[in-house]
């Protein structure tokens, strides 16, 4: 399948209402089951992800699980499992038998988990023999996947005596290591980070009623309409300025690009001013990975050179998006490249030839590939995407949404 977004107006004008927060929805839905809650969490994510997620954990007549493409789905349930009695069986799609998981498997087993993999060691399918964790003391590399910390921190309050977590190196995505802490704090946890060291005691999830707020990695995509649109009024329906998510820091991030954002009872509203564009855009996301592609393809279509760091991560998301984004915007006529590992680079130099017609774009089984690529039609006048439908992993409505805001899309 292939998609065309044609811009019919250079102007982004309306309302859409962002997918709820794919990151908070799949953490809740783990702590809510070890809480043992009667409350459903109310304003799920309806992204594939969390689908998967749900019909896993309401599950009861199979031990067999098929995550499909959900990496965070298949961290959070190799150790959700590890500790449910019982012999489970834990898969997912060609790619993601080729995401590493070792590292949490055996930070698991070292807890007295006993997951063993059924065909490439490293790597999954897993075969789980769910039982009683002890807790203690356990040191894990912070460089790695952030997802494999919080698959751990969640159940730590669980394990008997509790975890004391202690982080080496660089830590990777930290606001996604306090985004869990966050969250399991609204559920009445204890905890305490000091440095490297995290501490949890033995303690119970206490049950509540919640609800999720509107998702700041989907809300990028409308700043990158704002930011390539003549002029924007738009408002981003659910968002909170005062969010638990880290990716909320690029409401300042775009400020460089025009992008004023203003807290509304309803949502957040973005309006455009004229600014002076960065001579150069320089911008670490360690913190932040899931919004580096926005911004990569965002300054190629405003013609700003960048060079972005932090991106180790990447390379084992849903595909290796550093490789992506190199294929993808040479396409449209900018040769991006990676000068140090977990880097990206532009000099800003644009065949415009291939800009103003590139070859259709391909999304590797990634949604944000499609995501970020496709607000490009506002500078450019048309783009094609292939396998569009890819956006129902993390923003089933997208389509919708540009076509709401006077996109074309066939």
């Amino acid at each position: 399948m292939q998609f065309t977004v044609t811009a019919k107006t250079k102007s982004i004008k309306g309302s859409i209402a962002l997918p709820a927060s794919k990151s908070i929805s799949n953490r809740a839905l783990i702590i809510n089951a070890l809480a043992y809650s009667p409350y459903p969490i109310r304003n799920l994510s309806d992204s594939d992800d969390t689908r998967v997620m749900e019909k896993i954990l309401q599950s009861s007549d199979t031990p067999y699980f098929d995550v499909g493409h959900a990496g965070t789905a298949m961290r959070f349930l190799t150790a959700f499992l590890s500790k449910i009695v019982g012999e489970w069986h834990l898969t997912g799609s060609e790619r993601m038998q080729q995401r590493p998981i070792k590292i949490l498997v055996d930070a698991l087993n070292h807890l007295g988990a006993k997951i063993e993999y059924t065909n490439k060691e490293g790597f999954p399918p897993l075969r789980i023999l769910g039982s009683n964790l002890k807790g203690g003391k356990l040191e894990l590399d912070g460089s790695v996947s952030s997802q494999y910390i919080t698959a751990l921190l969640l159940i730590a309050p669980t394990l008997e005596g509790g975890l004391e977590l202690s982080l080496r190196n660089r830590i990777t995505s930290a606001s996604y290591i306090d985004l869990t802490l966050r969250l399991m704090a609204r559920f009445g946890i204890d905890y305490r980070w000091a440095g490297s060291l995290i501490t949890i005691k033995e303690q119970a999830y206490k049950p509540v009623p919640f609800s999720v707020e509107a998702d700041w990695s989907g809300a990028s995509y409308g700043y990158e309409l704002a930011a390539l649109s003549q002029d924007a009024d738009l408002l981003l329906e659910g968002l909170e300025l005062d969010s638990l998510q880290g990716d909320c820091v690029q409401a300042e991030w775009f400020k460089a690009f025009g992008i004023v954002s203003t807290q509304e009872k309803n949502g957040v509203r973005l309006t455009r001013k004229e600014v002076r564009l960065p001579d150069k855009y320089v911008r670490n996301f360690i913190e932040n990975p899931d919004i580096a592609q926005t911004f990569a393809v965002l300054c190629v279509c405003k013609g700003v050179p960048f060079h972005f760091t932090g991106l180790e991560t990447l390379k084992i998301k849903e595909t290796d998006r550093i490789s992506a984004l190199i294929n993808e915007l040479a396409k449209m006529g900018a040769n991006l490249y990676e000068p140090e590992p977990g880097e990206l680079a532009w000099d800003g130099q644009l065949d415009e030839t291939l800009f103003f017609d590139p070859k259709p774009i391909d999304t590797y089984h990634d949604h944000r590939m499609a995501l970020s690529f496709a607000p490009a039609a506002l500078v450019n006048g048309q783009i094609r995407i292939n396998d569009p439908m890819v956006v129902t992993k993390s923003y089933p409505g997208f389509w919708d949404d540009l076509k709401s805001l006077g996109m074309n899309v066939e």
